[in-house]
């Protein structure tokens, strides 16, 4: 079963995801919380697979709480917000997100999205990936020095991460690597421990923060 706790200071949005999660067979929701400090405290108790946080909460905003629950290895935080703006996107990825969805999403896209994230798979709609790109883009290239982490990767891991970074599925990855689709698992497996990273939000945000990945 996945856990979840919900966290949005709108108490019908909560109810209303609530009761859409709870009728999944999958899926158990363990919780919901009206503000960001809440959502960090109830994780720690009840310990959710994966919570829904909000953007805009009171005494703590969804992004502090995303934070604070990634500086602990928390649950999988898939933000879901109204707005689609750019300084949200960015923002709730360093924070350490691993998905991001609007509110007014159709209900088997929340659904699905749970699972994916759940999964440990990065969540990046087409809109979001763009502005990704975009933020990345304005950046000179001198202000992303290369890490020495990445002398780590082999060729081959490097050139998955370089496709994880180009918004490519596992399925797309072994057709252009022309390789197994778990031998791509087992590639991001490892490229994951090597950098220290979490997930696949996370390993697309290094790769263009380093300079690995360029947009265009």
């Amino acid at each position: 079963m996945i856990k979840i706790l919900i966290a949005d200071d709108q108490a019908m949005v909560r109810q209303g995801f609530g009761a859409l999660l709870a009728a999944q067979p999958d899926m158990l929701v363990v919780g919901d919380a009206a503000d960001g400090a809440a959502a960090v405290t109830q994780s720690r108790e009840l310990r959710p697979d994966v919570v829904l946080m909000d953007v805009r909460m009171p005494v703590m905003d969804g992004l502090e709480a995303t934070r604070r629950l990634n500086q602990n290895d928390g649950p999988k935080v898939l933000i879901l917000t109204t707005f689609d703006l750019d300084d949200y996107v960015y923002a709730a990825l360093r924070a350490g997100a691993s998905g991001f969805l609007l509110k007014d999403a159709p209900a088997a896209d929340l659904i699905n999205a749970v699972r994916i994230v759940a999964a440990g798979e990065a969540l990046l709609a087409p809109s979001v990936t763009r502005r990704l790109i975009a933020e990345f883009a304005a950046r000179p290239l001198a202000d992303r020095p290369r890490p020495a982490a990445l002398n780590a990767l082999t060729p081959r891991e490097t050139d998955v991460l370089r496709l994880i970074a180009r918004g490519r599925s596992n399925q797309e990855i072994a057709e252009d690597l022309v390789v197994a689709e778990q031998t791509v698992k087992t590639h991001i497996g490892r490229i994951l421990a090597k950098l220290g990273l979490r997930d696949r939000a996370q390993a697309v945000v290094f790769a263009y923060e380093t300079g690995l990945v360029t947009p265009g």
